[in-house]
């Protein structure tokens, strides 16, 4: 709730006695126990602690493959949470497998148009963008918008923010003609008049 609400220095001492009530409780290697852990390490991660966050998004991934397996869809949580670590640590070499695995595993738990598949494709291509592969980017974005069109239809917020990452990436690819299209489509589940959007003739 702390956390929630922004107090993130009153809700850290909060985050590290749970862990220690589940620990006491449970073990160090329960998945209950892992939970806290990845719980703990969010925190710190949006505190802005990311050093201290990594080990124990190490942790928890840890204890999660141990207790659920490799392919669980909680150890693909996991799995994303520290592919989110590198990326916003700027390691961007050690985040692609992670994303990459954590597609993997959900695209198996729940199939290739699931939700959360749709997120991490996003996720994936996300991370493509950011290392400057934007070829590799595209399909990706073109997926993920898919999802969205199919799960929330075409005219949805969450349609529109696909929409216009990909639109994003085909301007930087020098395709703007195509991005303008893509906006008109897309104009207004990315908002309409309150958007730039670009129309042509």
């Amino acid at each position: 709730l702390l956390k929630a609400k922004g107090d993130l220095d009153g809700a850290e001492p909060l985050c590290r006695r749970a862990l220690e009530i589940k620990e006491a409780a449970l073990g160090p290697d329960h998945p209950h126990t892992g939970t806290s852990v990845g719980n703990l390490a969010q925190l710190l991660k949006a505190k802005g602690d990311l050093d201290g966050a990594e080990p124990l998004c190490r942790r928890a991934l840890e204890i999660k493959e141990a207790a659920l397996g490799p392919d669980h869809p909680h150890t693909g949580t996991s799995v994303g949470n520290l592919a989110q670590l590198l990326k916003a640590k700027g390691d961007l070499d050690g985040a692609e497998p992670l994303y990459r695995r954590a597609l993997e595993i959900r695209e198996a738990a729940h199939g290739p148009d699931h939700p959360d598949t749709g997120q991490s494709v996003n996720n994936l291509a996300g991370l493509l963008k950011a290392k400057g592969d934007l070829d590799g980017a595209e399909p990706l974005y073109r997926r993920a918008l898919a999802i969205k069109v199919a799960v929330n239809g075409p005219d949805h917020r969450n349609t529109g923010k696909k929409a216009l990452a990909l639109a994003k990436v085909l301007k930087e690819m020098g395709r703007s003609k195509e991005a303008a299209e893509l906006r008109a489509k897309y104009a207004v589940a990315i908002g309409g008049s309150n958007q730039s959007v670009c129309v042509l003739s």
